[in-house]
């Protein structure tokens, strides 16, 4: 009975689809969202720019040594030991004296990898006779790249979940926080409100300078006066003492005053309007970024700042217990769709920056901007090649692209399956090691190696089925239609 279930699923399910369906939806949106984050370049030329537009993914081609085009298939580019790869063609809209051009152009700016049996690969769709006689095995599950001839499989990263506020005890219980990994476009900005033993509340986020008051920074929010702030937080006796005890330590009086005591800490020395613009600037690009980066949003975040403090404020007090961090709820996997999103963040930022010196060398040398000219592919491709060759993926990290086990069918399906922790191997972390409740299910308790990576090295249990997620805006967008509206 049992494995007429599980044979059932498979049916509908492949062992990878997981990875399948993050690389596809990274194929279909997730690139043309980069792009469109982007939006441009605005190179040192007077009165010259580029716009950006819609970006297309032909499927896997070769150029010949007699540079004659044609589709590749999987089995050849092992035998040759090329690699399995996509053209990437990208529409450019020149802007010169502020008028934009009629017609786009559409120019091939590199090579995208292209996972075996995705969407954009040959041998989707096909069926066992055309696979066989492609030189594929059908039971092949896919969900692996070839580069320079080696199959090569991105391994799931567990990562702890971005922009949602987990409070935790430190150094012995003295210190509570309260901390949000706030995310926003590939910017990932550790945000935090600490509470010490004596009830002061200080809030550390990227770039900010040391000890800045929770009420100093409300009040350059423009959270104001002192009655509105005591109104945002509930009205439990524990809580307002220790926001009356953080109004009695800060020295404002109003947003100005709090926007320049921020300033002389961030900029000292300085002149006092690069004070007031770099204290903006903390507060707009570095504080909470996945609220939003525009002023308008300020008041936002300090009433998100309230939320964080006030949770800080009752684990300290025993009124809530603080987050466990090893809970599956708190935790996410980075699945080869968002690692290629990364690594692709990052190789674009170089095209541009080479795309934005080719113009300035262009134009300084007196030659027409064609922007066939001004592209050089290999910025793009050798890039991402390096990263899915070697492993060594963007912000230091190592072994995220790994050689296919290929010892028989069932190391490869585990291979494929696998979840490894970021957490350094040296270390004891029993807590991360241990078995929790919230893994049944979701995780095989069973196959994890021996040694020092042992329970660091995961693999999903056999029916576990992982989304791929969606849009925030679009569900915040049916709430407030529907006027949904947080109570307390």
């Amino acid at each position: 009975m049992e494995w007429d279930l599980v044979d059932e699923y498979f049916r509908d399910n492949k062992l990878v689809s997981q990875h399948l369906d993050s690389y596809n939806k990274f194929v279909e949106s997730g690139i043309q969202n980069i792009i469109n984050n982007v939006g441009g370049i605005e190179p040192n030329v007077e009165n010259y720019k580029l716009k950006f537009g819609a970006v297309r993914l032909d499927k896997p081609i070769i150029i010949e040594a007699d540079g004659s085009r044609r589709e590749i298939l999987p089995a050849e580019a092992r035998m040759r030991n090329l690699t399995y790869a996509a053209p990437i063609y990208l529409e450019f809209t020149q802007i010169i004296g502020g008028v934009e051009r009629k017609y786009p152009q559409e120019v091939f700016i590199g090579e995208l990898p292209v996972m075996l049996k995705s969407k954009l690969c040959h041998l989707d769709g096909m069926t066992e006779e055309e696979m066989i006689e492609a030189g594929e095995d059908p039971n092949d599950p896919g969900g692996y790249f070839i580069i320079n001839g080696s199959e090569r499989v991105l391994v799931g990263i567990e990562d702890l979940a971005p922009n949602r506020i987990m409070v935790s005890k430190e150094k012995d219980g003295s210190l509570v926080t309260s901390k949000v990994f706030s995310t926003r476009f590939g910017f990932r900005a550790r945000c935090v409100v600490e509470r010490s033993l004596n009830g002061e509340l200080a809030v550390v986020f990227p770039a900010a300078p040391k000890d800045l008051n929770l009420i100093t920074v409300l009040r350059a929010l423009g959270l104001h006066p002192n009655k509105e702030i005591l109104n945002a937080f509930s009205n439990t006796l524990e809580v307002q003492n220790d926001i009356l005890l953080n109004m009695e330590i800060d020295e404002t009086e109003n947003p100005q005053d709090a926007l320049e005591a921020v300033g002389k800490k961030a900029a000292v020395g300085q002149a006092k309007v690069y004070q007031l613009r770099r204290a903006e600037i903390l507060l707009d690009v570095y504080l909470l970024p996945h609220i939003g980066t525009d002023p308008k949003v300020r008041l936002t975040k300090a009433y998100y700042l309230c939320k964080m403090a006030e949770k800080a404020i009752n684990v300290a007090y025993g009124n809530a217990t603080p987050d466990d961090k090893d809970h599956y709820a708190n935790k996410r996997i980075k699945l080869s769709g968002n690692l290629m999103e990364e690594l692709f963040r990052y190789a674009f930022q170089f095209l541009i920056k080479d795309i934005a010196y080719q113009v300035e060398r262009a134009s300084a040398r007196g030659r027409k901007l064609q922007i066939q000219n001004l592209v050089r592919p290999d910025a793009l491709t050798e890039r991402i090649r390096y990263s899915m060759a070697t492993g060594n993926w963007i912000a230091g990290q190592t072994g995220v692209s790994q050689l296919l086990d290929r010892t028989n069918y069932l190391s490869t399906v585990s291979h494929l399956r696998r979840v490894i922790s970021p957490l350094s191997r040296r270390h004891p972390h029993f807590k991360a090691r241990d078995l929790h409740g919230t893994h049944w299910g979701k995780l095989c308790p069973n196959e994890s190696p021996e040694g020092p990576s042992c329970a660091l090295v995961k693999n999903l249990a056999l029916l576990c089925d992982i989304s791929t997620g969606v849009e925030e805006s679009s569900v915040e967008g049916l709430l407030r239609k529907m006027n949904v509206k947080i109570e307390g």
